[in-house]
Formats: structure tokens, sequence, C-alpha cells
């Protein structure tokens, strides 16, 4: 595919430029940190603006007009969230991974749920595609990991389609009741950043596309389109950082 090839070679152009500034890197990091956040959980209906993401991350804030608690434990959760997959991205992945980046996301929000597998049947509202049944949630996580470790281990796949696959595959398993989404895309980032490519961001703007694709793969069992998506946004975020260097 023309943008992972793309991707390839801007990766190449910041590998040479390695170690970076700490000082742009951090700033970066903190950037990413805001637009990420908003953008997550703006895709699930969060209406905090971008300006009161910011204000709650950097200052502390506080925001009125009408916001609720958990829209803004939800800013702060998923910053954190993020943090933690950074820190453990050189680890294997595993499902104690994956609980824990849930149990972030849903920390203080709802903490019967928060981690754990769901035990109900439930629907993707406006999906073509079925999701695991309760019963097989645990058999489908282990798979889904072993087919990770098996593509990681065997490097027949470009680092993009595994993370855009290893997304997908996640999502319709749908361990979850809530937070399948967030967790869905912050696993897709902690295959990038493993295999040294930058984190990216699907925005708010694109959801209905990254809904489309996501549901042509979950029927059609066809990763092509989301690959290309998430190539795409892989080379935008690349080409950003190079020029900030």
């Amino acid at each position: 595919m023309q943008n992972i090839e793309k991707a390839t070679e801007l990766k190449k152009q910041l590998d040479r430029e390695r170690p970076l500034d700490t000082v742009t890197v951090q700033r970066l990091k903190e950037d990413f940190f805001i637009r990420n956040t908003y953008h997550s959980n703006a895709i699930e209906g969060n209406t905090l603006t971008i300006y009161e993401t910011k204000a709650i991350l950097e200052d502390g804030i506080t925001v009125g007009n009408g916001k609720t608690l958990r829209e803004h434990m939800e800013v702060i959760n998923h910053r954190d969230a993020i943090q933690y997959v950074e820190s453990v991205v050189t680890q294997p992945l595993t499902e104690r991974i994956i609980r824990s980046i849930h149990s972030l996301i849903l920390r203080g929000i709802d903490a019967d749920h928060a981690g754990t597998y769901r035990h109900q049947d439930v629907i993707i509202t406006g999906a073509s595609h079925s999701v695991t049944s309760p019963l097989k949630i645990s058999d489908d996580m282990e798979d889904l990991i072993r087919w990770y470790t098996s593509a990681i281990e065997n490097n027949n796949d470009h680092p993009i389609e595994i993370a855009a696959i290893l997304h997908s595959k996640f999502v319709n398993i749908h361990p979850f009741l809530d937070g399948n989404g967030r967790t869905g895309r912050l696993l897709m980032n902690f295959e990038l950043m493993r295999a040294a490519y930058l984190p990216v961001i699907i925005q708010v703007d694109e959801r209905q596309k990254y809904y489309e694709v996501l549901d042509h793969a979950g029927v059609h069992k066809d990763y092509t389109m989301l690959i290309d998506m998430v190539a795409s946004l892989e080379v935008s975020a690349l080409e950003k950082y190079l020029e900030l260097l």
C-alpha cells in the first residue's frame, strides 16, 4: 500500500534524527495528550471542547457550563491511560494489560465494570456485524493475544497492518460493557509505539468514515480500508513531527 510505504520512509527519516531534542519531544507529547484525549472522547459523545480538555489537563480547572463530572473524569482517565500505555509498550501485550487500560478508562466512573469482561449481550448501534457472545469472550480474547503474539514473532506483517487489525479484532469482540472504542484505539497506538512509529489520532470529524471502515472489516474480515486509514494518519503524524524538528 502506498501510505504504508510512505510511512516507512518517513519513519526512516525520523530514525536518522534520533536522539530527538527532549524539549521538543515533551512539547509534542503534551500536545498529543490533549488532542488524542479530546478526539477519542468526542468520538464517544463527550461534549467538552478541545480548549476545555486542555484546561482540565494543564491547569486542573473544573469546567462549568453544564458539563458533567463523568466528562471531566473521562479526560483525566484517558490521559492516564495514554501514560500507562507508554509505560508498558516494551512489554508483551497481555490480557492483564488490556484490562488495566480499560480500568483506567472507567476509573471513578463505573467501578463495577472497569477491567471486567461483560456478562451480557450488546449490539453496536448502526453496525452490520454482531459482537462476541459473553460466553465466548474469554476464549476470543485468548485467541486475540495468540494471534497478536504470532504476528509479532513471525514479523511478516507491517506494524501498521498489525495495529489496525488488532484494533478491529478487539472491537469486534467488544469484551467490555463500555469503553471498548477508547481501549481499542489505545491498543492500536500500543502497537505503533512498540514498533517505534508515532501514535495516531482519529479525529471526531472522521468518525463516520472510521465507523464505516470498522464495520466493513467486521463484516467481511477485509482490513484493507482500515489499514489504509491508519497508514494515512501515520503519514500525517510523521510529516508534522518532522516539520517541527
